[in-house]
């Protein structure tokens, strides 16, 4: 990392790529559904034509498996890859995602196969500690996009001068994902790209 550049830290699920779709797909591979209902995952996990949702132990077990074989066949959200390859030449960008250590593999491979060779970090729970340590690397300007809340207060507590994005990828969940005045909330790739180069410019 070059500490005279710019930082950009983005999210992969539901920010870089379409999460619930392929995770969608991939239960009903194994005999579920999604129901877009929450903005929470395992509360969305039905058998076909159940009334409760599955139990949240099973959810986690699909949860897992997804990231052990198949979270390498997502589609990238729309606009994603323009957007960051129009921010590559000006700024340094790391994948943050919080994923299980089995995926670093299959994700990496997929970033690279969609035109984004950047630098992958798995974490787990909130982002803001790491992203402060991260940040402390640089003398350039910081931005940080993710669809949680949770994840975004973190940075803002632990990074306070990092500029925070949210960003929800699915048509789907857009409507039932939370916002926060903290936080501009912006669902459209180029105009998301915009205010991420006009933030750290």
């Amino acid at each position: 990392m070059t500490r005279d550049r710019p930082l950009v830290i983005v999210d992969v699920d539901e920010v870089l790529g379409l999460f619930m779709l392929g995770f969608g797909a991939f239960i009903a591979r194994h005999g579920y559904e999604l129901r877009f209902e929450r903005f929470a995952l395992f509360q969305n996990i039905y058998r076909p034509g159940a009334a409760e949702h599955l139990d949240l132990a099973e959810g986690r077990t699909l949860f897992d498996e997804f990231f052990r074989t198949g979270c390498g066949e997502i589609e990238p959200a729309p606009g994603a890859v323009a957007a960051l390859n129009r921010l590559k030449p000006k700024a340094e960008i790391l994948i943050l995602s919080n994923a299980p250590a089995e995926a670093e593999r299959l994700r990496g491979d997929w970033l690279k196969r969609h035109g984004l060779p950047h630098a992958l970090i798995l974490s787990s729970g909130p982002k803001g500690p790491i992203t402060s340590a991260l940040v402390a690397q640089t003398r350039g300007k910081t931005a940080f996009i993710d669809d949680l809340l949770s994840n975004l207060d973190s940075v803002a507590e632990h990074s306070p001068a990092t500029a925070t994005f949210q960003h929800v990828a699915d048509l789907r969940l857009r409507p039932l994902a939370p916002r926060s005045e903290r936080h501009p909330r912006i669902d459209d790739w180029a105009d998301l790209g915009e205010a991420i180069e006009a933030a750290i410019s």
